[in-house]
């Protein structure tokens, strides 16, 4: 008998991006650019209400411009291009889980080398995220039964979740645009809750020190454990406990990464992100086509992507929301064009 509990130490490991510049003439290039990327972050700050240009990797100029037709998107003061030009695109941890050391378990570590996406330095493009009308329009009283929530598995999530899955369940591309959406929409400073979290929040590297604040809630206390950029967790089973162990009005944002379809009481907590949100902050509901089937809602597993952002949307308004707000954020891979879809559904309190 494996027991939940548990503890993990984590070492990380990255490489600056000036380590793969070899050579004199390299070198002195670098500095260079490095002087002029200076020069650019500290001359042009974007305005606390902007837009995110073509590619966030762009010069501040072609982003600060963009903000005229794309004002209604939210970025803190400082620039998404000079935070992102100087990270990895990947960095490592060596991660040891402890497990089983309750009174009642079989005591053992497990060591993992892990490699986590940052979003950035990546050969991808991110399109300036393209609105998507929702049209459905929902009756006032739910119209959804007990049978549209049933699962091909209906085990106890605890178990199938007993084990850290320790990988992306969305391709790098997709982890590269949400990164990106949450580094344009989300201002420093701010109080933010991961829902149905894991080892990997995918928020930008400097969220952990330009964010007031950031918790969350998830399936595995280990994957919790592992997550760098935590700064306080709780395990928690929404689907048998669908509350959050905050107070109101706690947070600024609440995001939920591709995991609004796992849950059979969708609407209670929605209820609740909204009850822990302040006035006027947002939820942030992302959504790809990737999903385990076996734990996957039967109605979401008849619809398609479209569709799956209609249906957030009727969730939203049965907890409370106003209309909804929803985004296709896909990022462009040259040469692939089979990557997986990023949707943003926005909702505000």
């Amino acid at each position: 008998n494996m027991s939940t509990m548990g503890s993990v130490e984590i070492r990380r490991h990255s490489t600056p991006q000036s380590m793969y510049h070899r050579g004199t003439m390299a070198r002195l290039l670098y500095l260079i650019a490095s002087i002029a990327v200076s020069t650019r972050c500290n001359a042009l700050s974007l305005p606390k209400r902007a837009g995110i240009g073509n590619q966030l990797t762009r010069s501040n100029f072609i982003y600060s411009a963009s903000s005229i037709f794309f004002g209604d998107m939210l970025v803190s003061g400082s620039s998404p291009a000079c935070a992102a030009e100087s990270n990895p695109r990947y960095y490592e941890s060596e991660v040891n889980i402890n497990y089983g050391d309750d009174k009642n378990g079989n005591p053992r570590t497990r060591g993992v080398l892990i490699r986590k996406f940052t979003g950035d330095s990546t050969p991808y493009k991110f399109p300036t995220p393209r609105p998507i009308s929702l049209e459905q329009e929902w009756p006032e009283v739910p119209w959804f039964t007990k049978k549209n929530f049933l699962r091909a598995d209906e085990g106890d999530d605890e178990n199938f979740y007993t084990l850290p899955r320790l990988v992306y369940h969305i391709d790098e591309p997709a982890v590269a645009a949400l990164t990106q959406y949450y580094r344009a929409n989300i201002p420093a400073g701010s109080n933010v809750l991961d829902i149905c979290s894991s080892w990997v929040s995918h928020y930008p590297l400097e969220f952990k020190k330009t964010m007031k604040r950031i918790s969350a809630t998830g399936m595995n206390s280990l994957e919790l454990a592992a997550n760098d950029q935590l700064r306080d967790y709780e395990a928690r089973n929404l689907n048998v406990n669908p509350t959050l162990p905050y107070d109101d009005n706690t947070f600024d944002a609440v995001t939920c990464v591709v995991s609004i379809d796992y849950l059979i009481h969708p609407i209670e907590v929605l209820k609740e992100v909204r009850r822990v949100l302040k006035p006027g902050g947002k939820a942030i509901i992302s959504q790809s086509n990737r999903c385990f089937q076996s734990k996957a809602i039967a109605m979401w597993l008849e619809m398609n992507d479209r569709q799956h952002l209609e249906l957030i949307n009727g969730y939203a308004k049965y907890a409370g929301f106003g209309p909804a707000k929803a985004y296709d954020i896909t990022a462009s891979v040259p040469d692939d064009p089979y990557n997986n879809p990023m949707f943003i559904v926005e909702l505000r309190k």
